[in-house]
């Protein structure tokens, strides 16, 4: 979850592209602000990251963790 104009939600979105690449795992962005329901839930606390539709982490990226949680699916 991520929104425009963000410099953390930039820098994460480099890390997780990045990250996914190197592990041929699929990715997508979802700016927070095309949707009220999404902005009430995330918006304080953008970029936030999402493994399998549950909630891995915000507002960093901690790599190692996201690494582990893609290897074993979550």
């Amino acid at each position: 979850m991520t929104r425009r104009r963000c410099p953390l939600c930039d820098t994460a979105e480099a890390a997780v592209a990045r990250i996914c690449g190197e592990l041929a795992v699929a990715w997508t962005a979802t700016d927070v602000d095309t949707d009220p329901q999404l902005r009430a839930e995330y918006g304080d606390r953008v970029p936030v990251i999402l493994v399998d539709g549950r909630e891995h982490g915000f507002w960093r990226v901690e790599e190692q963790r996201l690494r582990a949680a893609l290897a074993t699916g979550g």
